[in-house]
């Protein structure tokens, strides 16, 4: 009787999920940091408050472990968490620990270095992508512009795309920047000089949309967000030169916009506000654009536009507000209606990775500084701050009463009562 029960539940449940609801990874319940900027992917927490205070005796580390370099975020499972590094500047590596003791469960490696520009130099020669996590298979972007498919119990290779011999692409100078979005039976990647869907079960392009060559000048360092604008399905996607919304089932751009920024560095991830996308860039400013759609198809109108310039960090969107970290490494605060600052800090470290409850912002500093901030619009309202890394440009985690912090040479993991 309760299998029976049970089983009604969830076909209950089935009728009254949306036809293309996306499924971004496994459940919440057993996967809840599956993805960039988690769950939905967009800072949002599920299910839980922010600590009060970051202090010793509220926040307590619970184990550590050393790794080679990465700037990719952690993947948090119920029992399991996943990581990426760089090792001997020669191959990168996956690996499995167990949630409560860092122990190693397995390990996957392959040949995948390169080298930056000079000028990028300073961010390291090291894997980049946060992986995307559907709670059987791990898919995870290699700097050389390769997309890696690994069986999560046992790290066994599934799958391999590489963009560059498949398409014939130039091999992205930067690497492979921009982070795998899993809905439903595809996974979606601005590699291989483009957008590419791709079947998550074989490893097959379905399509390939926003060429851009790849290379110096191609080759997106933004990752893909999925949204309804108007009630209608679609990913929102920044290349190095524009903003654009696809239809994730047939590629077909419905609508775009180009977004000025110095050498192409729209690196941020675009957020939906209402049915509006706020983005910012280096070099251009940052810009709410309105879609709305009639008989004659979709339109986008530029709401407002400030001067205000984001670098890489990807903003926090809190009841009618963009919190949001810039390149002068100030932060700021945004109101989305009108486009005016509400208040500017002075300036912190160079990158900041952001989540959120919905009313308190925590903040990981690249300095490895660990800020809570109250979301208020009105001030800066810091409420603690506490030192708990050396240097971290990946994206924080949050799991539980549990947070992941991937500095650029350890694994931490952090508890609070």
């Amino acid at each position: 009787m309760k299998k029976q029960n049970l089983l009604i539940t969830a076909c209950l449940i089935l009728l009254f999920v949306p036809k293309n609801a996306p499924l971004f990874g496994a459940d919440p319940v057993k996967s809840s940091w599956p993805q960039w900027r988690g769950p939905s992917r967009d800072g949002f927490i599920q299910g839980l408050k922010l600590p009060e205070s970051l202090s010793e005796n509220r926040l307590k580390q619970t184990w550590q472990v050393k790794l080679s370099p990465s700037y990719s975020g952690p993947i948090v499972d119920a029992d399991r968490v996943f990581v990426t590094e760089t090792q001997d500047k020669k191959n990168e590596v996956v690996r499995a620990l167990d949630r409560k003791t860092g122990q190693e469960l397995w390990k996957q490696d392959w040949q995948g270095a390169m080298t930056v520009p000079f000028f990028a130099k300073a961010n390291g020669d090291w894997i980049r992508a946060t992986p995307a996590f559907d709670g059987e298979r791990l898919y995870v972007a290699g700097i050389r512009d390769v997309l890696v498919c690994l069986d999560a119990d046992s790290g066994e290779e599934l799958w391999r795309l590489d963009f560059v011999k498949k398409l014939g692409t130039n091999l992205p100078a930067f690497g492979f920047a921009s982070s795998p979005l899993i809905i439903g039976d595809h996974v979606f990647v601005q590699a291989g000089g483009g957008l590419c869907k791709v079947d998550k079960l074989s490893g097959e392009i379905q399509w390939r949309v926003l060429d851009d060559g790849g290379g110096m000048f191609g080759s997106a360092f933004s990752s893909p967000y999925y949204a309804e604008l108007n009630g209608e399905p679609q990913l929102i996607v920044q290349t190095r030169t524009k903003l654009a919304g696809i239809d994730p089932e047939d590629g077909k751009i419905l609508w775009s916009q180009k977004i000025p920024a110095f050498r192409g560095m729209n690196i941020l991830t675009p957020t939906v506000y209402k049915n509006s996308v706020f983005t910012s860039s280096y070099g251009g400013g940052s810009f709410l654009f309105t879609t709305s759609k009639n008989e004659s198809g979709w339109n986008l109108a530029e709401t407002w536009t400030n001067k205000t310039q984001a670098y890489m960090s990807s903003p926090i969107i809190i009841d009618g507000h963009a919190y949001l970290h810039l390149r002068n490494q100030r932060f700021t605060c945004i109101d989305l209606e009108t486009g005016k600052d509400r208040w500017t800090t002075t300036p912190f470290g160079k990158y900041w990775s952001c989540v959120t409850d919905g009313e308190k912002i925590l903040a990981l500093d690249q300095k490895g500084d660990l800020l809570l901030i109250r979301a208020n619009p009105e001030k800066f309202d810091l409420i603690d701050r506490r030192k708990i890394a050396d240097d971290s440009w990946a994206h924080i985690a949050v799991s539980g009463n549990e947070i992941f912090v991937r500095a650029l040479n350890d694994l931490s993991v952090y508890r609070w009562e």
